[in-house]
């Protein structure tokens, strides 16, 4: 028996080992670009909360719609224009969302503990971290749970609304339970989904435009998460 190895399979196994390599680079600058982003998040709303005088400024007065708004706001024009931007003006464009976000998120220390603040994000970041793991190394297909995902982020995004109204606690609570069970769904599906956008031969601003606009999608799972879990979990300031 010949055990020369064929030519055609060791350059198919050359191949995929170079792409198997470039995928774990390329999901760890995924990674990194979302943990940066988060970092960003939790030290500005820090700062702002330790602030009296921002505080007041920001949700003392009418500011305050234009920074709860403003995330939003950026989230739409990466999507809409990342890939007419350049890789600069991409990462700028996420730092300062990163960075409008946590003034968004500095009443959250007014309203919680710190300790419990805490917990809750440690639970957040081990909740996260295994359901991205499952879906980056899972075979089976994930892309059934979009619809049931999307439909129950559209039913929370009507019912958190309802809620600014009628400021329900077992309306509010059931929207936190549905949150975590949503927010877990999409990390996985997120992850599966940026990890098979992923391609060998993209030119590098492409591949750098593509894992920003990934961070960003695990970035709002990781948040909407921890905001879920808060209402769930977190003790309140007497």
């Amino acid at each position: 028996m010949d055990t020369r190895l064929d030519p055609r399979l060791a350059a198919a196994r050359a191949r995929a080992d170079v792409i198997d390599e470039g995928l774990r680079a390329y999901m760890l600058s995924v990674y990194n670009y979302m943990a940066l982003a988060l970092a960003i998040t939790g030290l500005t709303a820090w700062v702002t909360a330790q602030s009296p005088a921002m505080m007041q400024l920001i949700f003392g007065t009418p500011l305050v719609w234009v920074v709860m708004l403003a995330p939003l706001g950026f989230v739409f024009f990466l999507s809409a224009r990342i890939h007419a931007m350049s890789v600069g003006a991409a990462q700028i464009t996420f730092w300062l969302f990163a960075v409008v976000m946590g003034l968004s998120m500095a009443s959250i220390f007014l309203v919680f503990t710190g300790a419990s603040i805490a917990r809750v994000f440690f639970i957040t970041a081990a909740t996260f971290g295994a359901m991205s793991l499952y879906g980056y190394t899972t075979k089976r297909d994930l892309s059934a749970w979009g619809s049931f995902l999307f439909m129950g982020l559209i039913g929370i995004i009507i019912a958190s609304l309802v809620n600014i109204f009628l400021e329900s606690s077992a309306l509010q609570f059931a929207i936190s339970v549905i949150g975590v069970i949503v927010f877990t769904g999409l990390t996985a599906y997120d992850t599966q989904a940026i990890k098979e956008e992923y391609y060998a031969y993209d030119e590098p601003e492409v591949a750098t435009r593509k894992a920003i606009m990934g961070a960003l999608r695990l970035y709002l799972d990781f948040v909407n998460l921890f905001m879920m879990l808060l209402q769930l979990l977190g003790q309140r300031r007497d």
